[in-house]
C-alpha cells in the first residue's frame, strides 16, 4: 500500500495542576476555542472541546503525522502561556504533568461529544478525580494512585 490512512479519534483528558479552579466562566468560552486551534493548527481537527473549572477534555481526530504525546505537550505548553496572558489571576496557571487518553470508536462520537458538552451538569454529581478514575476503569488502565494526582 503505498499511502498512509489512519482515522483515529482521541479524547484527551487533563486538569490543572493540583486541580485548582482556575478555568473560570470568564475565560472558559476563549480557552476552549484556544486549545481547539492548537489541535487545528497541529492538524488534530478538533471535534468538541470543553471541561469544568479544574479540567478540560478534548474530542479530536489524531493526525498521521504527529505522536500523541507530542499533540499533549503542544497543547498543553501553548495553552498554558497563552493563559497567563489573560490577566494576574492566571499568572500562576498550570496544568497537571499527566494526561489521559482514550481512544473513541467512530460510532460513539456523538455520545462523547454530548459527555463533554454536558460537564457542568455532570460535575454537580461527581468530582473530576472519580471521573478520572472511572475513565481508567473503563478502559482497564492499570495504575498506581500515587502517581495520578499532582
Amino acid at each position: 500500500m503505498g499511502q498512509s490512512l489512519n482515522k483515529i479519534y482521541v479524547h484527551l483528558v487533563f486538569s490543572t495542576k493540583h486541580r485548582s479552579p482556575l478555568i473560570t466562566e470568564a475565560i472558559q468560552e476563549e480557552l476552549f476555542n484556544y486549545l481547539g486551534g492548537i489541535c487545528k493548527n497541529l492538524e488534530c481537527n478538533p471535534v468538541q472541546v470543553g471541561g469544568h473549572k479544574d479540567h478540560v477534555h478534548i474530542l479530536c481526530l489524531l493526525s498521521k503525522k504527529i505522536a500523541l504525546m507530542k499533540l499533549l505537550e503542544e497543547v498543553k505548553s501553548h495553552s498554558s502561556k497563552w493563559i497567563k496572558t489573560k490577566g494576574k489571576e492566571f499568572e500562576n496557571f498550570y496544568w497537571q504533568n499527566g494526561y489521559g487518553a482514550f481512544s473513541v470508536n467512530p460510532t460513539e462520537i456523538e455520545v462523547v461529544k454530548k459527555y463533554i458538552i454536558n460537564q457542568e451538569e455532570h460535575h454537580q454529581k461527581k468530582s473530576f478525580q472519580e471521573e478520572f478514575l472511572g475513565f481508567l476503569k473503563k478502559y482497564d488502565v492499570e495504575y498506581d494512585e500515587r502517581y495520578v494526582w499532582d
